[in-house]
């Protein structure tokens, strides 16, 4: 088989069961391939070191990466088409401690192509209420558990009738009718740059994929209260731990009381059938 032909192969069905990512990764004198969905790491195949290096050239050639380049950590990107729909694809690789490369492959979908349900749909009918009165809304939960997912649907619900920014590190989902900006270090645009610079676009809602930090979390609190629609994403093990993490980040007491709308707490659950489904905590400030 032609190596253009196995990977397609390998991100057709990556596709077909929603995976994220798909890990290439060394184990012993071979490569184990596994695949990431939102409820568990699958097992695809294992491929021996030659096939391996072959296939990841194969990555690097049409991601733009550099080929003879094994030792540092490299990113790439690659535009995948699939039955007229397009698949945004985020290559990273890096070596281990044995000079044996490894690499991820993120597939970005669009949020139509998102298949998540919820366990009480009044809540996103609630949370689309609270869109409306700004300030900022707060996504907390476990990694995977469709933050960003939801964010981008209660946004995208009322985009007609809005101009909507997003700014990401990286950008996880595709969706045409936002403004969707990326972090970029090496150009010295951190989410802090990325604020200041869109609030000059003037966009009625904010999409900050996440606050990690205190520069982070304070120009998002700022554009809160400019009055504009905040919505992030930040770890917290519990909505009423959403706050505290905040107070850590050096961000006023005062500033909070008076940005933050709504801190969501999601996570995925088994439904009554054993399929998952995201059940939501909604603190409504």
């Amino acid at each position: 088989m032609k190596m253009k032909e196995y990977f397609n192969d390998l991100i057709n069905h990556a596709i077909d069961i929603k995976a994220s990512d798909i890990y290439i990764f060394p184990a012993g004198d071979n490569f184990n391939i596994k695949m990431h969905t939102n409820v568990r790491i699958l097992e695809h195949s294992v491929i021996d070191s030659s096939f391996s290096k072959t296939l990841l050239n194969y990555c690097k050639y049409i991601s733009n990466m550099a080929i003879s380049e094994n030792r540092r950590p490299q990113i790439g990107s690659f535009v995948y088409k699939l039955d007229s729909q397009k698949y945004y694809l985020r290559f990273s690789s890096v070596s281990n401690f044995s000079n044996k490369e490894s690499m991820v492959i993120r597939i970005i979908y669009s949020i139509e192509d998102s298949d998540l349900s919820y366990a009480d749909y009044n809540n996103l009918i609630s949370l689309k209420k609270r869109f409306y009165k700004g300030g900022m809304i707060l996504f907390a939960g476990p990694t995977g558990s469709g933050k960003t997912t939801s964010a981008y649907k209660l946004a995208k619900s009322i985009s007609p009738k809005k101009i909507i920014m997003t700014i990401e590190d990286p950008v996880e989902i595709i969706e045409d009718e936002f403004l969707q900006l990326q972090v970029n270090d090496s150009a010295n645009m951190g989410y802090d740059e990325l604020i200041k610079v869109g609030l000059r676009h003037r966009p009625d809602i904010f999409i900050i994929g996440e606050i990690r930090d205190t520069r982070t979390a304070n120009a998002a609190i700022r554009a809160a209260l400019s009055g504009h629609l905040v919505i992030s994403t930040i770890h917290a093990n519990n909505k009423n731990g959403v706050i505290n993490r905040l107070k850590q980040l050096n961000v006023d007491s005062s500033d909070i009381n008076h940005a933050i709308n709504t801190v969501v707490y999601q996570k995925l659950v088994n439904d009554k059938d054993g399929n998952m489904t995201a059940y939501m905590d909604i603190n409504e400030e």
